[in-house]
């Protein structure tokens, strides 16, 4: 009797001769050149039966259809040494995303293409075969009819064919189309604070100006910040920045607040000057109050405060313009002690 080791490499053995006839058949059946790709996507099939690949598989072919390499492309495999799926499993990155639109619209145009070629050969047989009928006898109609009915029913396979490919195409679309509103989200968002980013801010402020509403422009920055990230490190600062967020977002509820770059905040404050001020300033002494610790070992941060420049914006502002007297009101109230918020009327004043 063999040993156990030998039996377990036999029974191995085995099991692998099966997936290699396994995955060598899916090819054959799809009429499928044996490249790396199409390996690995007929290994992904014939290995998880009852996944996402093979599910979309069963559908594209059913009815006797074989897969085409744009199928293949379209639903893709990623080929790793540990891991094989499908390609589009969880990819939200813009050249993911391009390349995958660019196969679905191929994919669609494909699907119109053969649907409208089957469509002119069944109009072209029918049309030769109705022909036929009114220059035969009374014993060649009965076989020309015979001809209609397999004409019809060869069309109408194929439609139900066509029928079955769009849906699939419709599904992987709706999958598209929510990821492709997740990404352009992303593109908006501060991936640190979860907040609007410098992008998303910079397009409102243009939405306002061209709607001509009153508001006013705030730029916040957090005091002595270099100093947390050197004592404590960056990612204490990250922690810091994030709860600033947050309590800004919060005290400034029904406003924009954004993270403009860094330790900077940019506010887009609705309404008149000087409830804006007053909400900033509230903004401001809700940030000190806060008293940040180590997450480790609770010890004190020591107090966190932000200085703000605040300005309004006027008809023909330019957005430059805007941001330039902001910053300076900024840099002025660092310059007069830090924790406060200056206006135009205060450096005239």
């Amino acid at each position: 009797m063999p040993p156990a080791s030998a039996q377990r490499s036999d029974a191995i053995s085995a099991a692998a001769r099966e997936v290699f006839d396994r995955v060598g058949t899916f090819l054959s059946d799809q009429r499928l050149d044996p490249t790396p790709l199409n390996y690995a996507f007929a290994y992904h099939v014939v290995t998880d039966p009852q996944g996402v690949l093979a599910g979309a598989v069963a559908s594209l072919t059913d009815g006797g259809v074989r897969l085409t390499q744009r199928d293949i492309e379209s639903l893709g495999v990623q080929i790793s040494a540990d891991r094989v799926a499908p390609a589009h499993a969880g990819t939200h990155d813009s050249a993911a995303l391009a390349a995958q639109t660019e196969n679905q619209v191929a994919g669609f145009i494909d699907i119109v293409e053969t649907v409208q070629c089957e469509t002119r050969d069944f109009g072209r047989d029918l049309a030769a075969s109705v022909d036929a009928i009114g220059r035969s006898t009374d014993g060649e109609t009965i076989g020309f009819l015979d001809d209609v009915n397999q004409i019809t029913a060869t069309m109408i396979g194929r439609v139900h064919a066509a029928e079955r490919r769009l849906d699939h195409a419709h599904k992987e679309t709706q999958e598209l189309r929510r990821m492709l509103e997740q990404a352009r989200g992303d593109a908006l968002r501060d991936p640190l604070t979860g907040l609007p980013n410098r992008r998303a801010f910079e397009a409102a402020f243009a939405q306002v100006l061209a709607e001509g509403r009153s508001a006013c422009i705030a730029i916040c920055d957090v005091d002595h910040f270099k100093a947390v990230n050197d004592r404590f490190g960056h990612a204490v600062g990250d922690r810091v920045l994030r709860a600033i967020g947050q309590t800004l977002e919060q005290t400034c509820s029904g406003h924009l607040v954004a993270r403009y770059g860094g330790e900077e905040f940019a506010l887009l404050i609705y309404g008149p000057l000087d409830d804006g001020i007053a909400t900033v300033d509230a903004a401001r002494l809700e940030v000190a109050r806060k008293r940040y610790r180590l997450r480790e070992s609770d010890a004190p941060l020591g107090e966190i405060t932000i200085s703000v420049g605040v300005t309004p914006l006027t008809r023909d502002d330019r957005a430059a313009d805007a941001f330039q007297r902001a910053d300076r009101l900024l840099y002025a109230a660092k310059d007069a002690g830090r924790n406060q918020v200056l206006t135009d009327s205060n450096l005239r004043d």
